[in-house]
Protein backbone atom coordinates (compact mmCIF):
# COMPACT_ATOMS: atom_id res chain seq x y z
CA UNK A 1 0.00 0.00 0.00
CA UNK A 2 1.37 3.54 -0.82
CA UNK A 3 0.87 6.62 0.77
CA UNK A 4 1.41 9.80 -0.87
CA UNK A 5 2.39 12.71 1.53
CA UNK A 6 1.00 16.16 0.54
CA UNK A 7 3.71 18.28 1.36
CA UNK A 8 2.69 22.32 1.96
CA UNK A 9 3.86 24.40 -0.55
CA UNK A 10 5.63 27.61 1.47
CA UNK A 11 6.59 29.47 -1.85
CA UNK A 12 3.09 30.10 -2.70
CA UNK A 13 2.84 31.77 0.92
CA UNK A 14 5.64 33.41 0.09
CA UNK A 15 4.26 34.66 -2.98
CA UNK A 16 0.84 35.49 -1.46
CA UNK A 17 2.59 37.87 1.24
CA UNK A 18 4.97 39.61 -1.46
CA UNK A 19 2.21 40.32 -3.79
CA UNK A 20 -0.41 41.13 -1.75
CA UNK A 21 -0.18 41.67 2.64
CA UNK A 22 2.35 43.83 1.92
CA UNK A 23 1.35 45.96 -0.92
CA UNK A 24 -2.34 46.12 1.01
CA UNK A 25 -0.68 47.30 4.03
CA UNK A 26 1.69 49.41 2.63
CA UNK A 27 -1.26 51.41 1.10
CA UNK A 28 -2.86 51.64 4.70
CA UNK A 29 -0.07 52.94 5.64
CA UNK A 30 -0.15 56.00 2.66
CA UNK A 31 -3.98 56.51 3.66
CA UNK A 32 -3.46 56.94 7.27
CA UNK A 33 0.01 58.39 7.45
CA UNK A 34 -1.24 61.69 5.90
CA UNK A 35 -3.72 62.05 8.33
CA UNK A 36 -1.11 61.22 11.34
CA UNK A 37 1.19 64.53 9.94
CA UNK A 38 -1.10 66.64 9.40
CA UNK A 39 -3.21 65.79 12.78
CA UNK A 40 -6.61 66.02 11.59
CA UNK A 41 -10.26 65.12 13.15
CA UNK A 42 -13.53 63.49 10.93
CA UNK A 43 -16.31 65.48 11.29
CA UNK A 44 -19.40 62.78 10.02
CA UNK A 45 -22.96 62.45 10.18
CA UNK A 46 -24.31 59.49 10.56
CA UNK A 47 -21.41 57.25 10.42
CA UNK A 48 -20.74 59.39 7.10
CA UNK A 49 -17.50 60.73 6.61
CA UNK A 50 -18.10 64.86 5.45
CA UNK A 51 -14.67 65.89 6.01
CA UNK A 52 -11.61 66.40 8.32
CA UNK A 53 -10.91 69.33 10.05
CA UNK A 54 -7.20 70.38 11.33
CA UNK A 55 -6.00 72.06 14.39
CA UNK A 56 -5.88 75.85 15.58
CA UNK A 57 -4.48 78.17 17.46
CA UNK A 58 -7.22 77.85 20.06
CA UNK A 59 -8.24 74.35 19.65
CA UNK A 60 -7.16 70.67 18.74
CA UNK A 61 -8.04 69.35 15.63
CA UNK A 62 -9.78 66.29 17.94
CA UNK A 63 -11.70 69.89 20.11
CA UNK A 64 -13.21 71.30 17.01
CA UNK A 65 -14.31 68.11 15.07
CA UNK A 66 -16.44 67.18 18.65
CA UNK A 67 -18.12 70.76 18.88
CA UNK A 68 -19.06 70.44 14.72
CA UNK A 69 -20.61 66.89 15.32
CA UNK A 70 -22.95 67.87 18.20
CA UNK A 71 -23.97 70.82 15.91
CA UNK A 72 -24.85 68.66 12.81
CA UNK A 73 -26.07 66.14 15.05
CA UNK A 74 -28.71 69.18 16.65
CA UNK A 75 -29.35 69.93 12.73
CA UNK A 76 -30.49 66.96 11.77
CA UNK A 77 -32.78 66.11 14.77
CA UNK A 78 -34.37 69.30 14.43
CA UNK A 79 -35.96 68.46 10.75
CA UNK A 80 -35.88 71.97 9.74
CA UNK A 81 -35.12 72.75 6.25
CA UNK A 82 -31.25 73.10 5.66
CA UNK A 83 -29.87 76.17 4.62
CA UNK A 84 -26.14 76.32 4.06
CA UNK A 85 -24.11 79.42 3.24
CA UNK A 86 -20.73 81.01 3.58
CA UNK A 87 -19.66 84.72 5.57
CA UNK A 88 -16.82 86.61 5.83
CA UNK A 89 -15.60 87.11 8.86
CA UNK A 90 -12.03 88.22 9.80
CA UNK A 91 -11.27 87.57 6.61
CA UNK A 92 -11.70 84.20 6.58
CA UNK A 93 -14.49 82.07 5.51
CA UNK A 94 -17.12 80.92 8.17
CA UNK A 95 -19.93 78.40 7.14
CA UNK A 96 -22.78 79.03 8.84
CA UNK A 97 -25.77 76.45 8.45
CA UNK A 98 -29.39 77.53 9.25
CA UNK A 99 -28.54 81.41 10.35
CA UNK A 100 -26.36 79.84 13.66
CA UNK A 101 -22.22 79.53 13.29
CA UNK A 102 -20.38 75.60 12.28
CA UNK A 103 -17.39 76.63 12.09
CA UNK A 104 -14.05 79.02 10.00
CA UNK A 105 -11.99 77.36 7.39
CA UNK A 106 -8.46 78.27 7.93
CA UNK A 107 -5.58 76.94 6.05
CA UNK A 108 -5.04 73.92 8.32
CA UNK A 109 -8.17 72.65 7.01
CA UNK A 110 -7.53 73.20 3.10
CA UNK A 111 -6.52 69.84 1.02
CA UNK A 112 -4.98 69.23 -2.28
CA UNK A 113 -3.25 73.04 -2.27
CA UNK A 114 -6.89 74.46 -2.21
CA UNK A 115 -7.19 78.30 -0.63
CA UNK A 116 -9.86 78.39 2.61
CA UNK A 117 -12.34 79.95 0.36
CA UNK A 118 -12.43 77.07 -1.86
CA UNK A 119 -12.31 74.53 0.38
CA UNK A 120 -15.29 76.32 2.05
CA UNK A 121 -17.07 76.41 -1.03
CA UNK A 122 -16.38 72.74 -1.25
CA UNK A 123 -17.36 71.86 2.12
CA UNK A 124 -21.01 73.53 1.89
CA UNK A 125 -22.23 71.54 -0.99
CA UNK A 126 -21.32 68.33 0.80
CA UNK A 127 -23.10 69.44 3.94
CA UNK A 128 -26.15 70.19 2.33
CA UNK A 129 -26.39 66.91 0.53
CA UNK A 130 -25.30 65.25 4.19
CA UNK A 131 -27.64 67.02 5.60
CA UNK A 132 -30.63 66.52 3.50
CA UNK A 133 -30.05 62.47 3.36
CA UNK A 134 -29.58 62.50 6.85
CA UNK A 135 -33.07 64.54 7.73
CA UNK A 136 -34.79 61.98 4.69
CA UNK A 137 -33.16 58.57 6.62
CA UNK A 138 -34.83 59.54 9.64
CA UNK A 139 -38.54 59.18 8.11
CA UNK A 140 -40.79 56.88 8.67
CA UNK A 141 -41.27 55.43 5.43
CA UNK A 142 -37.67 55.02 5.00
CA UNK A 143 -37.26 53.50 8.38
CA UNK A 144 -39.68 50.58 7.51
CA UNK A 145 -38.29 50.32 3.77
CA UNK A 146 -34.76 49.57 5.20
CA UNK A 147 -36.25 47.16 7.68
CA UNK A 148 -37.71 45.19 4.75
CA UNK A 149 -34.94 45.17 2.28
CA UNK A 150 -32.60 44.22 5.56
CA UNK A 151 -35.17 40.82 6.25
CA UNK A 152 -35.31 40.34 2.83
CA UNK A 153 -31.47 40.24 2.61
CA UNK A 154 -31.11 38.17 5.57
CA UNK A 155 -33.52 35.45 3.92
CA UNK A 156 -31.27 35.75 1.17
CA UNK A 157 -27.95 35.37 3.15
CA UNK A 158 -29.21 32.49 5.15
CA UNK A 159 -30.60 30.78 1.39
CA UNK A 160 -27.06 31.05 -0.23
CA UNK A 161 -25.36 29.96 3.59
CA UNK A 162 -27.46 26.51 2.59
CA UNK A 163 -26.50 26.78 -1.07
CA UNK A 164 -23.16 26.87 -0.22
CA UNK A 165 -22.99 24.10 1.95
CA UNK A 166 -24.55 22.16 -0.69
CA UNK A 167 -22.37 23.21 -3.74
CA UNK A 168 -19.49 22.09 -1.47
CA UNK A 169 -20.39 19.02 -0.25
CA UNK A 170 -21.09 18.27 -4.46
CA UNK A 171 -18.10 19.66 -5.56
CA UNK A 172 -16.16 17.62 -2.63
CA UNK A 173 -18.01 14.24 -3.94
CA UNK A 174 -16.67 14.93 -7.08
CA UNK A 175 -13.24 15.69 -6.69
CA UNK A 176 -12.99 12.86 -4.36
CA UNK A 177 -14.75 10.22 -7.10
CA UNK A 178 -12.22 11.65 -9.94
CA UNK A 179 -8.51 10.78 -7.19
CA UNK A 180 -7.48 7.01 -8.11
CA UNK A 181 -8.77 4.45 -5.86
CA UNK A 182 -7.35 3.36 -3.20
CA UNK A 183 -5.39 -0.42 -2.88
CA UNK A 184 -6.88 -1.38 0.60
CA UNK A 185 -10.20 -0.36 1.07
CA UNK A 186 -9.50 0.46 4.64
CA UNK A 187 -7.32 3.46 3.61
CA UNK A 188 -10.08 5.72 3.51
CA UNK A 189 -8.58 8.27 5.23
CA UNK A 190 -5.52 9.18 3.15
CA UNK A 191 -3.38 11.96 3.39
CA UNK A 192 -5.09 12.75 0.14
CA UNK A 193 -8.55 13.08 0.72
CA UNK A 194 -7.62 14.44 4.22
CA UNK A 195 -5.87 17.50 3.04
CA UNK A 196 -8.92 17.79 0.06
CA UNK A 197 -11.48 17.93 3.16
CA UNK A 198 -9.49 20.17 4.84
CA UNK A 199 -9.07 22.60 1.32
CA UNK A 200 -12.97 22.11 1.10
CA UNK A 201 -13.80 22.94 4.84
CA UNK A 202 -11.68 26.16 4.88
CA UNK A 203 -12.81 27.71 1.73
CA UNK A 204 -16.73 26.81 2.57
CA UNK A 205 -15.93 28.49 6.06
CA UNK A 206 -14.27 31.44 4.36
CA UNK A 207 -16.78 31.80 1.70
CA UNK A 208 -19.56 31.54 4.60
CA UNK A 209 -17.97 34.19 6.67
CA UNK A 210 -17.57 36.68 3.35
CA UNK A 211 -21.21 36.20 3.04
CA UNK A 212 -22.41 37.15 6.34
CA UNK A 213 -19.87 40.03 6.75
CA UNK A 214 -20.85 41.49 3.77
CA UNK A 215 -24.46 41.51 4.63
CA UNK A 216 -23.63 42.67 8.40
CA UNK A 217 -21.84 45.65 6.50
CA UNK A 218 -24.96 46.10 4.29
CA UNK A 219 -27.04 46.23 7.12
CA UNK A 220 -25.89 48.23 9.37
CA UNK A 221 -25.47 51.27 6.55
CA UNK A 222 -28.87 51.19 5.99
CA UNK A 223 -30.22 52.65 8.90
CA UNK A 224 -28.28 56.07 10.51
CA UNK A 225 -28.27 54.43 14.02
CA UNK A 226 -26.33 51.51 13.56
CA UNK A 227 -23.92 53.66 10.71
CA UNK A 228 -23.04 55.28 13.51
CA UNK A 229 -22.21 52.43 15.85
CA UNK A 230 -20.49 51.23 13.01
CA UNK A 231 -18.70 54.10 12.73
CA UNK A 232 -17.73 54.39 16.29
CA UNK A 233 -16.36 51.22 15.68
CA UNK A 234 -14.19 51.51 13.05
CA UNK A 235 -12.98 54.84 14.19
CA UNK A 236 -12.27 53.30 17.58
CA UNK A 237 -10.44 51.03 16.21
CA UNK A 238 -8.28 53.44 13.63
CA UNK A 239 -7.81 55.33 16.65
CA UNK A 240 -5.92 52.18 18.57
CA UNK A 241 -3.84 51.44 15.63
CA UNK A 242 -2.47 54.92 15.33
CA UNK A 243 -2.18 56.36 18.71
CA UNK A 244 1.19 55.86 19.96
CA UNK A 245 2.38 52.54 21.96
CA UNK A 246 5.74 52.99 21.67
CA UNK A 247 8.45 55.89 22.56
CA UNK A 248 11.99 55.25 21.08
CA UNK A 249 13.93 58.38 21.54
CA UNK A 250 12.19 61.38 19.93
CA UNK A 251 10.08 59.26 17.97
CA UNK A 252 6.38 57.39 18.92
CA UNK A 253 5.16 54.60 16.61
CA UNK A 254 1.89 53.40 16.74
CA UNK A 255 0.72 49.68 16.06
CA UNK A 256 0.15 50.12 12.62
CA UNK A 257 3.50 51.67 12.54
CA UNK A 258 4.93 48.29 14.09
CA UNK A 259 2.87 46.07 12.24
CA UNK A 260 4.11 47.39 9.12
CA UNK A 261 7.23 47.46 10.11
CA UNK A 262 7.21 43.66 11.13
CA UNK A 263 5.72 42.67 7.90
CA UNK A 264 7.99 45.08 5.88
CA UNK A 265 11.26 42.79 7.65
CA UNK A 266 9.57 40.28 6.40
CA UNK A 267 9.18 40.46 3.26
CA UNK A 268 13.30 41.59 3.49
CA UNK A 269 13.63 37.57 4.63
CA UNK A 270 11.51 36.77 2.00
CA UNK A 271 13.14 38.87 -0.84
CA UNK A 272 16.25 37.62 0.65
CA UNK A 273 15.77 33.98 0.19
CA UNK A 274 14.31 34.74 -3.41
CA UNK A 275 17.75 36.47 -4.24
CA UNK A 276 19.83 33.49 -2.72
CA UNK A 277 17.95 30.71 -4.44
CA UNK A 278 17.98 32.83 -7.80
CA UNK A 279 22.13 33.02 -7.24
CA UNK A 280 21.98 29.36 -6.42
CA UNK A 281 20.12 28.10 -9.77
CA UNK A 282 20.91 30.81 -12.44
CA UNK A 283 24.65 31.87 -11.52
CA UNK A 284 26.49 29.83 -8.69
CA UNK A 285 25.55 26.03 -10.78
CA UNK A 286 27.43 27.87 -13.73
CA UNK A 287 30.67 28.71 -11.90
CA UNK A 288 32.26 25.27 -11.61
CA UNK A 289 32.60 25.31 -8.05
CA UNK A 290 31.57 22.76 -5.61
CA UNK A 291 28.14 22.52 -4.11
CA UNK A 292 29.33 22.95 -0.80
CA UNK A 293 31.29 26.28 -1.75
CA UNK A 294 27.80 27.33 -3.70
CA UNK A 295 25.88 26.44 -0.56
CA UNK A 296 28.46 28.45 1.84
CA UNK A 297 28.28 31.36 -1.07
CA UNK A 298 24.40 31.54 -0.75
CA UNK A 299 23.87 31.03 2.86
CA UNK A 300 26.54 33.76 3.24
CA UNK A 301 25.30 36.22 1.15
CA UNK A 302 21.64 35.59 2.46
CA UNK A 303 22.51 36.97 5.85
CA UNK A 304 24.46 39.57 4.60
CA UNK A 305 21.04 40.96 2.88
CA UNK A 306 18.75 40.21 5.93
CA UNK A 307 21.22 42.48 8.09
CA UNK A 308 22.49 45.31 6.28
CA UNK A 309 18.65 44.97 4.56
CA UNK A 310 17.43 45.33 8.10
CA UNK A 311 19.73 48.67 9.25
CA UNK A 312 18.95 50.19 6.04
CA UNK A 313 15.03 49.51 6.77
CA UNK A 314 15.55 50.99 10.29
CA UNK A 315 17.15 54.03 9.26
CA UNK A 316 14.43 54.98 6.26
CA UNK A 317 11.79 54.33 8.88
CA UNK A 318 13.34 57.00 10.90
CA UNK A 319 14.12 54.52 13.75
CA UNK A 320 17.29 56.01 15.45
CA UNK A 321 19.69 52.88 16.43
CA UNK A 322 20.99 55.04 18.71
CA UNK A 323 18.06 54.64 20.43
CA UNK A 324 18.98 50.98 21.16
CA UNK A 325 22.17 51.12 23.16
CA UNK A 326 20.14 49.61 26.34
CA UNK A 327 17.85 47.03 23.98
CA UNK A 328 21.27 45.78 22.52
CA UNK A 329 23.04 45.37 26.22
CA UNK A 330 19.90 43.70 27.73
CA UNK A 331 20.21 41.66 24.47
CA UNK A 332 23.66 40.89 24.65
CA UNK A 333 23.12 39.78 28.73
CA UNK A 334 20.34 37.51 27.44
CA UNK A 335 22.46 35.47 24.74
CA UNK A 336 25.45 35.44 27.14
CA UNK A 337 23.08 33.46 30.03
CA UNK A 338 19.73 32.17 28.46
CA UNK A 339 20.93 31.98 24.37
CA UNK A 340 24.36 30.57 25.24
CA UNK A 341 23.28 27.57 23.47
CA UNK A 342 21.87 29.13 20.24
CA UNK A 343 24.83 31.81 20.12
CA UNK A 344 27.19 28.47 20.08
CA UNK A 345 25.56 27.36 17.33
CA UNK A 346 25.31 30.15 15.37
CA UNK A 347 29.08 30.77 16.01
CA UNK A 348 29.93 27.07 15.15
CA UNK A 349 27.29 27.59 11.78
CA UNK A 350 29.99 30.70 10.89
CA UNK A 351 32.89 28.56 11.47
CA UNK A 352 31.34 25.36 9.35
CA UNK A 353 30.71 27.78 6.59
CA UNK A 354 34.63 29.46 6.68
CA UNK A 355 36.62 26.53 7.42
CA UNK A 356 34.11 24.21 5.60
CA UNK A 357 35.04 20.78 7.17
CA UNK A 358 32.05 19.25 6.20
CA UNK A 359 29.98 20.94 2.60
CA UNK A 360 26.41 20.10 1.40
CA UNK A 361 26.52 17.08 -0.48
CA UNK A 362 29.24 15.03 2.08
CA UNK A 363 28.28 11.62 3.91
CA UNK A 364 29.04 11.91 7.49
CA UNK A 365 29.05 10.09 10.76
CA UNK A 366 28.58 11.95 13.83
CA UNK A 367 28.08 10.24 16.76
CA UNK A 368 25.67 6.99 15.95
CA UNK A 369 24.14 9.71 12.84
CA UNK A 370 24.78 8.69 9.38
CA UNK A 371 23.52 10.71 6.24
CA UNK A 372 24.39 13.19 3.85
CA UNK A 373 24.53 16.99 4.40
CA UNK A 374 21.87 18.74 2.88
CA UNK A 375 21.69 22.26 4.47
CA UNK A 376 24.23 23.87 6.96
CA UNK A 377 22.11 26.82 8.53
CA UNK A 378 22.67 29.24 11.26
CA UNK A 379 21.92 27.23 14.06
CA UNK A 380 21.95 23.75 12.74
CA UNK A 381 22.82 21.59 10.05
CA UNK A 382 20.56 19.05 8.09
CA UNK A 383 21.12 15.55 7.51
CA UNK A 384 19.25 12.75 5.24
CA UNK A 385 19.95 9.33 6.63
CA UNK A 386 19.93 6.17 4.04
CA UNK A 387 16.35 5.68 5.77
CA UNK A 388 15.70 9.39 4.21
CA UNK A 389 15.01 10.69 7.42
CA UNK A 390 15.34 13.95 7.85
CA UNK A 391 17.40 14.84 10.98
CA UNK A 392 18.34 18.33 12.32
CA UNK A 393 21.88 18.52 14.22
CA UNK A 394 23.25 21.47 16.40
CA UNK A 395 26.28 22.81 14.13
CA UNK A 396 27.96 22.81 18.10
CA UNK A 397 28.36 18.75 17.05
CA UNK A 398 30.32 19.11 14.13
CA UNK A 399 33.38 20.79 16.10
CA UNK A 400 32.56 19.33 19.93
CA UNK A 401 32.07 15.76 18.87
CA UNK A 402 34.02 13.25 16.40
CA UNK A 403 33.02 13.36 12.67
CA UNK A 404 33.57 11.11 9.93
CA UNK A 405 33.32 12.67 7.02
CA UNK A 406 33.61 10.03 3.98
CA UNK A 407 33.62 12.94 1.05
CA UNK A 408 35.94 15.01 2.53
CA UNK A 409 38.35 16.27 -0.61
CA UNK A 410 38.24 12.74 -1.97
CA UNK A 411 34.75 11.00 -1.92
CA UNK A 412 36.95 7.47 -3.22
CA UNK A 413 36.71 5.28 0.04
CA UNK A 414 37.85 1.57 1.21
CA UNK A 415 35.89 -1.05 2.37
CA UNK A 416 36.53 -4.06 4.17
CA UNK A 417 34.90 -7.01 3.48
CA UNK A 418 36.30 -9.78 6.39
CA UNK A 419 35.45 -13.78 4.75
CA UNK A 420 36.13 -17.17 6.74
CA UNK A 421 36.79 -19.93 4.97
CA UNK A 422 36.75 -23.66 6.35
CA UNK A 423 39.93 -25.43 7.02
CA UNK A 424 40.95 -27.54 3.74
CA UNK A 425 39.20 -25.25 1.63
CA UNK A 426 41.33 -24.58 -1.99
CA UNK A 427 43.00 -20.86 -1.00
CA UNK A 428 43.29 -20.61 -5.16
CA UNK A 429 39.66 -20.72 -5.54
CA UNK A 430 38.80 -18.69 -2.52
CA UNK A 431 40.75 -15.95 -3.93
CA UNK A 432 39.89 -16.25 -7.75
CA UNK A 433 36.06 -16.28 -6.46
CA UNK A 434 36.62 -12.95 -4.00
CA UNK A 435 37.76 -11.07 -6.82
CA UNK A 436 35.37 -12.41 -9.13
CA UNK A 437 32.74 -11.13 -6.81
CA UNK A 438 34.52 -7.58 -6.37
CA UNK A 439 34.86 -7.09 -10.47
CA UNK A 440 31.26 -7.69 -10.74
CA UNK A 441 29.40 -5.21 -8.95
CA UNK A 442 29.25 -1.71 -10.93
CA UNK A 443 29.40 0.30 -7.29
CA UNK A 444 33.78 -0.94 -6.84
CA UNK A 445 36.17 0.77 -8.72
CA UNK A 446 38.31 -0.83 -11.62
CA UNK A 447 41.87 0.71 -10.07
CA UNK A 448 42.40 0.72 -7.23
CA UNK A 449 42.20 -2.36 -7.79
CA UNK A 450 40.30 -5.06 -4.93
CA UNK A 451 43.14 -6.52 -3.51
CA UNK A 452 42.74 -10.04 -1.17
CA UNK A 453 44.66 -10.16 2.44
CA UNK A 454 45.31 -13.92 4.26
CA UNK A 455 45.12 -12.16 7.73
CA UNK A 456 45.54 -15.44 9.68
CA UNK A 457 44.49 -18.79 10.86
CA UNK A 458 41.25 -18.71 13.05
CA UNK A 459 39.50 -21.02 15.84
CA UNK A 460 37.76 -22.70 13.07
CA UNK A 461 38.32 -20.62 9.99
CA UNK A 462 41.07 -19.39 7.28
CA UNK A 463 40.71 -15.37 7.74
CA UNK A 464 40.69 -13.42 4.88
CA UNK A 465 40.10 -9.69 3.90
CA UNK A 466 39.18 -8.38 0.86
CA UNK A 467 39.98 -4.31 -0.26
CA UNK A 468 37.91 -2.98 -2.20
CA UNK A 469 37.16 0.95 -2.84
CA UNK A 470 34.08 3.04 -4.06
CA UNK A 471 33.52 6.59 -4.93
CA UNK A 472 29.61 6.80 -3.38
CA UNK A 473 30.41 6.05 0.56
CA UNK A 474 26.65 6.86 0.52
CA UNK A 475 25.78 3.64 -0.99
CA UNK A 476 28.54 1.83 0.82
CA UNK A 477 25.41 -1.08 2.53
CA UNK A 478 24.68 -1.36 -0.88
CA UNK A 479 28.26 -2.37 -2.30
CA UNK A 480 28.44 -4.91 0.65
CA UNK A 481 24.93 -6.78 0.44
CA UNK A 482 25.64 -7.48 -3.01
CA UNK A 483 28.93 -8.36 -2.86
CA UNK A 484 28.11 -11.13 0.08
CA UNK A 485 25.19 -12.02 -1.56
CA UNK A 486 27.92 -12.68 -5.04
CA UNK A 487 30.08 -14.20 -2.65
CA UNK A 488 28.02 -16.93 -1.50
CA UNK A 489 26.89 -17.71 -4.85
CA UNK A 490 30.00 -18.05 -5.62
CA UNK A 491 31.48 -20.12 -2.49
CA UNK A 492 28.30 -22.78 -3.60
CA UNK A 493 29.67 -22.78 -7.06
CA UNK A 494 33.44 -23.47 -6.32
CA UNK A 495 32.43 -25.68 -3.30
CA UNK A 496 33.59 -23.65 -0.55
CA UNK A 497 32.40 -24.12 2.89
CA UNK A 498 31.87 -21.29 5.46
CA UNK A 499 32.91 -22.52 8.83
CA UNK A 500 31.29 -22.88 12.16
CA UNK A 501 33.00 -23.01 15.22
CA UNK A 502 33.87 -26.55 16.70
CA UNK A 503 35.85 -28.46 19.49
CA UNK A 504 37.38 -31.73 19.92
CA UNK A 505 37.01 -34.00 22.89
CA UNK A 506 39.83 -36.41 23.84
CA UNK A 507 39.53 -38.90 26.73
CA UNK A 508 42.39 -40.26 27.61
CA UNK A 509 43.05 -43.74 27.60
CA UNK A 510 42.93 -46.11 31.11
CA UNK A 511 39.70 -45.98 33.74
CA UNK A 512 37.32 -42.88 33.58
CA UNK A 513 37.64 -41.01 37.28
CA UNK A 514 33.84 -41.30 37.33
CA UNK A 515 31.53 -43.94 37.71
CA UNK A 516 29.44 -44.32 34.33
CA UNK A 517 27.31 -46.83 32.32
CA UNK A 518 29.17 -49.18 30.27
CA UNK A 519 26.92 -48.09 27.28
CA UNK A 520 28.20 -44.53 27.97
CA UNK A 521 31.96 -45.27 28.30
CA UNK A 522 31.70 -47.23 24.87
CA UNK A 523 30.41 -44.38 23.08
CA UNK A 524 32.68 -42.31 24.45
CA UNK A 525 35.42 -44.60 23.83
CA UNK A 526 34.27 -44.76 20.19
CA UNK A 527 33.82 -40.65 19.93
CA UNK A 528 37.88 -40.39 21.55
CA UNK A 529 38.94 -43.11 18.44
CA UNK A 530 37.57 -40.90 15.81
CA UNK A 531 40.22 -38.68 14.14
CA UNK A 532 37.55 -36.81 11.13
CA UNK A 533 35.83 -35.46 14.12
CA UNK A 534 38.45 -32.54 14.72
CA UNK A 535 41.63 -31.24 14.10
CA UNK A 536 41.78 -29.98 17.25
CA UNK A 537 40.90 -30.50 21.12
CA UNK A 538 41.48 -29.99 25.06
CA UNK A 539 42.88 -32.91 27.41
CA UNK A 540 40.31 -33.52 29.74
Amino acid sequence: MTRKLIRPQSHLFSSWITKFLIPALFSLFLIVAPALATEQSPVSIDGRLVFQVGKTEQFTARERADWINSRLRQIVLSQQPVEVVIQERNESPTIIVNEQYLLTVTQADAVENNTPQEQAEAWIMQLDTVLQQAQKERSIDFIRNALLLSAGILILAFACHRFLGWLWKRSRQEVLQRLPPSPDEADVDSSSSTALNLLFNFTLLAARMWVWVSVILYITNLLPFSRIWSYRLANQLIQTLTSPILTLGQSQYSVIYLLILIVLLLGLMILAGAATNLLRTRILQFTGIDRGAQEAVAVITKYTIIIVGAIVLLQVWGLDLSSLTILASALGVGIGFGFQDIAKNFGSGVILLFERPIQVGDFVQVGEIEGTVERIGGRSTLLRTLDQISIIVPNSRFLEDKVINWSYKNPVSRLRIPVGVAYGSDISAVKKALLDAAFEQTGILKIPTPTIFFVGFGDSSLNFVLMVWTAKPSEQYLVKSNLYFRIEELFRKYHIQIPFPQRDLHIRSGNLPLEVSPDLEATLRELSQNPSSSKKGKNL
